[in-house]
């Protein structure tokens, strides 16, 4: 029967099948390309990544630890995920002092709205808790995080600041504000004084219930990522070994807390200085 079907096809048919397939092959490529300009990401590989690679069961194993792991068991917090090749880079630069500066040159917004919305995500999850309704000014940042419009977060990061002395609302002008990696620093620097503060006295009240839980979870998210920034800042003016040792402190510090790629930082520092061997046994470590 099928040798019957073939046999009675003309050539006409192949013509039609080529027509058609070209076309929609055409159409799929015009959305792939929409998708791409407004997504930053192509539609068919992130479908294929997210929903058919776990059906087929191509999922690895990671044993990235998250904040929860801190003081526990590293291996009770691994977390099977797809591969994928989307990378987190929105936050291994500067907003304002680097990519605003490059938006600034050549007229074109270095950051694809996919991109912003995968750093918003970083942000509400690394900075803000259940508990931020008690005190305004985490309140405040609460609500800055989510805000579309760079200037409405950074006037909500200055309405935070006339109330207290608050981490995050330093940590947004450093990022968003600062226009150079100087003043970048030293607002760092104000957040790292407000945030060790906050640190301490979360620590001491961790156990007293799940809320206390989750606000030195957070204070501690805060910590890092303010200390990694410095350590940043010191690399992109020059003082590479300082960078380093403030990396690797840290490292040593809070050595489940691998959600901030610190070791990415370190290696371009280590590399800078030609510290090859130091390189290889960062690469061994966290390959």
């Amino acid at each position: 029967s099928v040798s019957m079907f073939l046999n009675t096809l003309t050539p006409k048919f192949y013509v039609a099948l080529t027509g058609t397939s070209s076309l929609i092959s055409g159409l799929i490529l015009i959305f792939e390309w929409w998708y791409f300009r407004k997504y930053g990401t192509s539609f068919i590989e992130q479908v294929s990544v997210s929903h058919l690679r776990p059906l087929l069961g191509g999922v690895d194993t990671s044993a990235a630890s998250t904040a929860s792991a801190v003081g526990g068991d590293a291996d009770s917090n691994r977390q099977s995920v797809s591969e994928c090749k989307v990378w987190r880079n929105p936050l291994n630069l500067f907003r304002g002092a680097e990519y605003n500066r490059y938006t600034w040159v050549t007229g074109r917004e270095p950051l694809t709205y996919y991109d912003m919305n995968l750093s918003a995500q970083d942000h509400q999850t690394f900075f803000t808790c259940d508990t931020d309704h008690l005190r305004p000014a985490d309140a405040i940042m609460q609500k800055a995080w989510r805000e579309r419009n760079p200037q409405a977060r950074i006037s909500a990061a200055h309405e935070a600041l006339e109330l207290n002395e608050c981490a995050t609302a330093y940590i947004l002008l450093a990022e968003e504000e600062a226009t150079t990696i100087v003043e970048a620093e030293k607002l760092f620097k104000q957040a790292l004084k407000a945030g060790e503060g906050c640190y301490r006295r979360s620590q001491q009240l961790q156990h007293h219930g799940a809320q206390y839980e989750a606000q030195h979870r957070r204070d501690t998210n805060v910590l890092v990522y303010i200390k990694r920034r410095l350590a940043m800042c010191a690399r992109k003016l020059g003082r590479t070994r300082e960078a380093v040792k403030m990396m690797r402190d840290l490292m040593k510090e809070f050595p489940l807390l691998s959600m901030f790629n610190i070791h990415e930082n370190l290696l371009e520092a280590l590399l800078e200085l030609q510290a090859y061997a130091d390189v290889q046994a960062v690469l061994a470590k966290y390959d």
